[in-house]
């Protein structure tokens, strides 16, 4: 059995946006966002304290990346995957590993907006700095949807991938801060990939939202 340690609306939706999709068997331990993920028991999991942790085979996995990959050549090596031998291999580790450049930064403004409660904490110009990063994020992604080869819908010239799953997490967070007004390819391949039963089965229920708004301006220094 896997089981997927997870909290609402962070980096481990990518991976249970990716297990529906594999559709494999799983089950799903939710963790609150708070100090509970640095108790020892969680730490034997994922010493960092973060999430995603995996259990699987008696075995135990932590970082999105290195999740992807070993489900991805175990379950689906050139479904979701691409195997060393595909065309398209060196394109979907570069974009799967892309995801967390983007989620670092989604990160820093989630810590802005919503971890720090004190206004005093919070930085005006952090908040401006990581939604510019956003930007070139997805400045990356746009120049990739609008490289003119046929059937451009994905990431992969061979269609959807865990690579889209990755990716396609990573701007859901960053949403939240940085809106998609000038990348229209960016937002068209957004709404297909979250159009798919996957993502809709990985989204919380609004009670478990971290985020309680869709929105978040940078504030004025």
């Amino acid at each position: 059995m896997i089981t997927l340690h997870h909290c609402p609306q962070t980096r481990s939706m990518r991976t249970l946006w990716l297990l529906h999709e594999l559709d494999v068997p799983f089950q799903v331990n939710v963790h609150p966002f708070d100090k509970s993920l640095r108790a020892p028991e969680f730490l034997s999991l994922s010493p960092a304290g973060r999430v995603p942790a995996l259990e699987i085979d008696g075995e135990r996995m932590f970082e999105t990346g290195a999740i992807t990959e070993y489900l991805c050549d175990r379950f689906s090596s050139d479904g979701l995957g691409r195997s060393p031998g595909s065309p398209d291999r060196m394109a979907w580790l570069v974009w799967v590993h892309f995801a967390e450049t983007v989620s670092q930064h989604a990160a820093a403004l989630t810590q802005q907006h919503i971890v720090l409660h004190d206004d005093a904490m919070r930085s005006p110009t952090v908040m401006k700095l990581e939604a510019a990063r956003l930007g070139k994020c997805y400045d990356a992604i746009e120049a990739r949807l609008s490289t003119p080869v046929e059937n451009r819908d994905y990431l992969l010239t061979s269609g959807f991938s865990a690579a889209d799953i990755s990716v396609g997490q990573a701007v859901y967070m960053a949403q939240h801060f940085r809106d998609f007004d000038d990348h229209p390819e960016l937002a068209r391949w957004f709404a297909r990939i979250t159009d798919r039963t996957g993502f809709q089965a990985s989204l919380p229920e609004p009670a478990a939202r971290l985020y309680d708004r869709d929105f978040y301006p940078a504030r004025e220094g």
